[in-house]
């Protein structure tokens, strides 16, 4: 009889709790059972670990094995521990020294030739193993992204190789941190969009306050063009924000782009997407489309096509920062503290206002058209901004119009800086005390904005989403108090 004991990790959401595996071996009739509450692709692990412990010339031990997988209670998915089995099982039958694996951890999915497959979910594992001071040892293709956790990292292609350096035989060569590109990758410029002053001023200050913002126009006013070009006035994610991004990734079994390590992600998904998809879901649940944007931003094209329960269920994220999925005997948190940013027509045809459209919609269906988006939803969203079209002096200009986006993004990183600096938060996360504390108006603004909220009906989050704006004005003037000027601005950012 002979017990060998190693060190993994499971993947829970974005959370990597420790599991412990335990390989006995014990006499009796030959017999391969894993318990621990596994799933299929775990259960199936014995028929993998057999074929790759035979291809790698071992001798697969003609007795009873048993694999525990703890904690017992905790459900185990996926084929990331089958390295992890195959070494237990060599070390209980002493073909592999048991006492080489104290310090390590162990991921990998073996193809039937010993070959180490790529598994999901590897970097949240790194960042809790360096917390617990543990090494990794990882198939090649996870090998990048365990290093973004700064984390000693071994990358090997088969199990010989991992046996080899276990029995220091043949020992491996820690990776080397790879170098990540930290400039912008945006392709497209604001000044590619001609005239549309007032429709950039808002995606200055949308960009400057982390505020979400909807456009509403006719169609080929540039609404789409307008957003895809927020990125390229966002500041840089910090180091920690691009691991946080990258996590999700990693969950989703795709490698990190290091190319684009602190670009902001900017995901559109299509109006037909599902709640699943866009929030997250599944029978495991994975991370959907406002995780992915994590950090960055979401941008929803043609709003009112969105299934209108699609759109409710981004209400709580908007709020939060986060989303939960919950199953039947499992939940899972992701991350969502995204920026919104949507588009819409006025009406079904698109002409509605338009004067050099023809628009056919009666006021009933234009009023239908726009009850597709709920009022608390709408009222989730900081600035609302009309894009009219632009005159024909305009278009038939052979140049860009307007400023570059690194003149732009220069007074958005200025403006940030002194929102961290202040609250270390950007002023469309402002909250209770901190609201109160650093939106202080004048006399005249205070009487400007009750006058609106009068007017206007203005909800009491509406109110505080106004203020919020009105601060972030006042940052891109670099201007300490709020005066009458920001809240009229703020307002008329308010359209709807």
């Amino acid at each position: 009889m002979s017990i060998a004991i190693l060190k993994s990790r499971a993947q829970i959401g974005t959370d990597a709790p420790p599991v412990t595996i335990e390989v006995y071996l014990s006499g009796g009739l030959p017999r391969f059972s894993v318990v621990g509450m596994p799933e299929t692709a775990v259960r199936e692990s014995k028929d993998r670990v057999h074929a790759a412990i035979l291809s790698s010339n071992f001798k697969f031990p003609q007795e009873r094995i048993t694999v525990s997988l703890g904690p017992a209670d905790m459900r185990k998915t996926g084929g990331r521990f089958d390295l992890a089995i195959a070494l237990g099982i060599l070390a209980a039958s002493r073909q592999v020294p048991a006492d080489s694996f104290d310090s390590y951890e162990f991921y990998g999915e073996l193809a039937l030739n010993g070959d180490i497959r790529r598994v999901p979910g590897v970097l949240p594992a790194a960042l809790k193993a360096k917390s617990a001071g543990n090494t990794l040892i990882v198939p090649v293709e996870n090998g990048s992204e365990a290093l973004l956790a700064n984390v000693t990292v071994f990358a090997a292609e088969n199990l010989l190789q991992v046996t080899a350096h276990l029995k220091r035989v043949e020992p491996m060569q820690p990776l080397s941190p790879k170098k990540t590109a930290t400039g912008h990758a945006q392709a497209s410029d604001l000044s590619d969009v001609k005239g549309q002053d007032h429709a950039k001023r808002a995606l200055e200050v949308a960009a400057a306050g982390g505020h979400n913002l909807l456009f509403v126009g006719p169609p080929g006013t540039g609404k789409s063009m307008l957003a895809a070009r927020l990125p390229g006035i966002l500041p840089q994610m910090s180091e920690a924000e691009a691991i946080e991004t990258a996590a999700i990734d990693s969950v989703l079994g795709r490698a990190p782009d290091l190319s684009r390590w602190r670009c902001r992600p900017f995901r559109s998904p299509h109006h037909t997407a599902s709640a699943a998809a866009l929030v997250g879901g599944g029978p495991d649940p994975s991370p959907g489309e406002i995780s992915r944007a994590h950090n960055g931003v979401l941008f929803l094209d043609e709003l009112p096509q969105f299934n209108r329960n699609v759109l409710e269920v981004l209400r709580e994220p908007l709020e939060a920062g986060v989303i939960t999925i919950s199953r039947a005997g499992r939940q899972a948190d992701f991350p969502a503290r995204f920026q919104l940013i949507a588009a819409m027509n006025p009406c079904p045809c698109g002409y509605n206002g338009d004067v050099a459209g023809d628009c056919g919609c009666s006021a009933d269906r234009v009023a239908a058209y726009r009850s597709k988006i709920s009022g608390p939803f709408l009222d989730r969203i900081d600035l609302h901004v009309e894009v009219g079209r632009p005159p024909k002096h305009v278009l038939h200009g052979n140049s860009a119009s307007g400023e570059k986006s690194a003149v732009v993004m220069t007074r958005v990183v200025a403006a940030r800086r002194r929102q961290m600096k202040r609250a270390t938060a950007c002023n469309a996360r402002l909250q209770g005390p901190d609201l109160k504390r650093d939106c202080e108006l004048d006399e005249k603004g205070w009487q400007l904005l009750d006058s609106a909220a009068d007017q206007f009906s203005l909800s009491v989050r509406s109110y505080q989403r106004v203020l919020r704006v009105a601060r972030t004005i006042a940052d891109l003037a670099a201007a300490q108090t709020i005066a009458l000027p920001h809240v009229a601005e703020a307002l008329t950012l308010r359209g709807l």
